[in-house]
């Protein structure tokens, strides 16, 4: 449970760092991404998990 309690935090820490030092961009985005279609955004999301997920379990293999 600790693990996901920091994982959530640097997920905001993240978040809180792309709105702080580029919010006009970021907005620049929100409006660009209506205009992509649902399907590559789930697909983008999908894959990202992915890469989250062997991320994850890289680092708890080669640690332990």
């Amino acid at each position: 449970m600790n693990d996901f309690i920091v994982a959530l935090g640097l997920v905001l820490v993240v978040e809180g760092v792309v709105y702080a030092l580029a919010p006009g961009h970021l907005k620049e985005f929100m409006r660009k991404a209506q205009e992509i279609p649902d399907q590559s955004l789930r697909l983008g999301g999908v894959a990202a998990m992915a890469l989250g997920v062997l991320i994850v379990w890289l680092v708890r293999s080669l640690s332990g």
